[in-house]
């Protein structure tokens, strides 16, 4: 069984989710995405029976823990059977929604909405009638059988699954008890790692990093995905899941990425794309507003969140098709293509060269022509199939089982001159042609292909711009400000372990990091600081007029940009930097940032994160016994508590008491604008830092991906 890992009554996935072997073959619990390249290495191969756990979304992760859209094609295409959905009552909505979007696409939408108002109506393609031609009549109850417990017990052919009260699961067969499985998908993201970069990878001018080369079915590839790297900046498409991890682990940092294009919701498609959203950083989503708001459906009903809510965890782009898009200096003229929900591909011009990404597409003369005849297209839609731009420099073209696909055999027929430009992704290895001059697209870092371009004008001011654009305090400064950033700024470089900064010497210089990391050491620190790209360090000292504080030293080769210190002076004066600054200057010492370090709410936060935090710290402290928070309030404040006991309760029931590092109130009920839910009381003195309300929601505005992070779990 390889990775699974058993006990005497279930198998763990590698994946996360768990197996019951049953006479009715396995049960499945939790289904986090993926786990059909588990389970199609398991003896008996793919379940037909589905349980959802009671949580269909993981927070911490970004993921669905209700992915079954691959195993239900997998069953009803290959098995010829109809999967069955075990679900609570207030699931089954949920679920419903969530596969119309993934199987069959929106219900209702105009299309028309995505195309620029100068576009002629007859150039607007009929894309439900093509959906319909996928579809081929097929409904919910062909593919899948709903069921829901009853008085928390559902039976089918012998075997019975009781929910008990704690959400674990006992399943029975006849009058045995075969097995207790726990409620809680313990999700664990399994993926090729390739190489790991010596040192921090620096982006190019324009290359094109593989994030997976194959597709959904196959259990010996990641799934495909890619990063489009312009200007030294990158744009992930179609991000497979567990791309921030597989990143990090390349040595890659995920900052450089600040932009995803969606082309479309099918789960091998969009699976990233909310890990993404809740990393540090926000990020912008180009896509059309049709596949956008397929997108929210689904993902709202995965996580029971409103469609306003999720809008405000990143920046939304809509795509104007016939209108070009520009991101990192790249023209990007978008297209529908032909598949089986809406799905974008594009081509994309920067400087000298051209670039196109079919997407998922079927891009086969005789079936155009098919639909042409009857009727399912239009000749202007015919037209417009095929002129795909075979004439761009770079391909990247999709490959697999028709209908859907592009068979490889068309793809292995164009001229050599097209194949020889031309990668193809989206395909197993094993079905790729052995003898061919078409190029297989291949995972890592390390092979991520680099195309000769002409340089831009201004392409050190751009790259310069990059790293004012990710600096925090940038938001609040006026545009003049940029000019004079351009003028101050110098370029140093450091190798790997040369010391920056020595403690005890005059601050002379603030320091931003554009490529690499650097470690601060300071006396009474539980947990090195660590600060990489777009982190800055150095300012506190140049406020203070005070010596340095702590060593800093190179951990990877690095550069960074400076500021000599009469220069950073004179260019914060008056913003909210500096006051920011000055505020940090007066709190922060190794015990804020130890109690950050060691609090296990803030565990997920990154160094700049922290600091961040400091900055906003105001102590307080509460000699008088009494309340700090009731049930009802308006949140004015959020406090991590420095020292002391606090009591949580509800309704006059006590149900936690509160500890160093622990928060009082609630992130979340703040960021929704709503009264606090539980009542917080001491009875001795305690001692916490407050933060205002104001200044948590700028945070949360920046680091999105912290919201659903930083919560009690009680």
């Amino acid at each position: 069984m390889g990775n699974n890992k058993t006990n005497e009554n279930y198998t763990v996935l590698p994946r996360g989710g768990y197996l019951v072997n049953t006479s009715i073959g396995y049960v499945q619990f939790g289904s986090p995405p993926e786990t059909i390249k588990d389970t199609m290495r398991m003896p008996k191969g793919v379940p037909r029976v589905f349980v959802l756990t009671n949580e269909l979304f993981n927070w911490f992760k970004g993921i669905s823990i209700a992915e079954i859209e691959f195993p239900i094609y997998y069953n009803f295409f290959i098995k010829q059977k109809r999967t069955h959905i075990i679900c609570q009552e207030d699931q089954l909505p949920q679920i419903k929604k969530v596969l119309q979007e993934a199987l069959f696409g929106p219900v209702e939408f105009d299309i028309s909405n995505d195309y620029d108002p100068a576009i002629s109506a007859a150039f607007i393609p009929h894309i439900k009638k093509e959906m319909d031609f996928f579809r081929r009549n097929l409904q919910f109850s062909d593919l899948v059988s709903f069921e829901v417990f009853d008085r928390n017990r559902f039976s089918m052919e012998g075997i019975a699954i009781d929910l008990c009260e704690d959400n674990c699961f006992l399943v029975r067969e006849g009058d045995a008890l075969i097995a207790t499985v726990p409620g809680r998908v313990q999700y664990k993201p399994t993926y090729l790692v390739g190489e790991r970069l010596p040192e921090p990878y620096r982006p190019p001018l324009f290359g094109v990093t593989c994030l997976g080369p194959s597709h959904g079915f196959d259990p010996d590839d990641n799934t495909s995905g890619f990063i489009i790297w312009l200007n030294h900046c990158g744009i992930m498409v179609d991000p497979p899941v567990n791309s921030t991890e597989w990143l990090l682990d390349s040595n890659v940092n995920p900052k450089l990425t600040d932009s995803i294009i969606l082309t479309h919701c099918h789960a091998d498609h969009d699976a990233g794309t909310f890990q993404k959203i809740l990393e540090e950083q926000r990020v912008t989503i180009y896509t059309t507003e049709t596949v956008m708001m397929s997108f929210l459906r689904k993902y709202s009903a995965l996580s029971n969140m409103p469609i306003s809510y999720l809008m405000q965890l990143f920046d939304f782009h809509p795509i104007k098709i016939g209108k070009p898009t520009f991101i990192h200096g790249g023209r990007f003229d978008m297209f529908y293509t032909l598949h089986s929900i809406p799905t974008m591909g594009f081509r994309m011009e920067f400087q000298d060269q051209s670039y196109v990404y079919s997407s998922d597409h079927n891009n086969l003369p005789k079936l155009h022509q098919e639909l042409l005849d009857s009727g399912v297209i239009s000749k202007e839609r015919y037209s417009e199939l095929r002129s795909f731009p075979w004439d761009s420099k770079v391909i990247y073209h999709e490959s697999g089982i028709p209908p859907l696909h592009t068979p490889i055999t068309f793809l292995d027929s164009l001229p050599k001159k097209i194949k020889k430009k031309t990668v193809v992704y989206h395909i197993a290895k094993k079905d790729f042609p052995v003898k061919t001059d078409l190029t297989l697209a291949t995972f890592g870092i390390e092979n991520t292909l680099y195309f000769k371009t002409e340089h831009p004008r201004f392409e050190a001011a751009y790259q310069i711009m990059g790293v004012l654009k990710n600096l925090d305090f940038f938001e609040t400064l006026p545009i003049s400000k940029a000019q004079e950033f351009l003028d101050i700024v110098e370029e140093e470089r450091y190798r790997k372990g040369e010391v920056i900064i020595k403690k005890g010497t005059p601050g002379d210089k603030f320091y931003i990091i554009y490529s690499g990391n650097v470690s601060v050491e300071s006396g009474g620190l539980e947990q090195k600081k660590i600060y990489g790209t777009y982190d800055y360090f150095g300012e506190v000292a140049l406020v203070t007029e005070q010596n340095r504080v702590a060593d800093v030293a190179a951990e990877t080769d690095l550069i960074v940009y400076t500021i000599t210190r009469d220069k950073f002076l004179n260019f914060i004066v008056g913003t909210e930097f500096e006051k920011t600054l000055n505020r940090l200057a007066r709190i922060r010492n190794s015990e804020t940032w130890n109690l950050l370090s060691t609090s296990k709410f803030f565990q997920y936060c990154t160094s700049s994160q922290k600091t961040w935090l400091e900055s906003i710290f105001v102590p307080m402290e509460m000699n008088e016994p009494g309340h700090i928070m009731r049930e009802g309030d308006t949140m004015q404040y959020i406090y991590i508590l420095r020292d002391g006991e606090v009591e949580v309760s509800r309704d006059g029931k006590r149900i936690a008491v509160l500890k160093r590092g622990d928060i009082i109130g609630s992130i979340q009920k703040l960021h929704l604008n709503e009264p606090a839910d539980y009542t917080f009381s001491h009875e001795k003195l305690v001692s916490v830092y407050a933060m205002k309300s104001e200044d948590i929601r700028q945070f949360i505005d920046n680091n999105p991906g912290l919201l659903m992070k930083l919560k009690h779990d009680f």
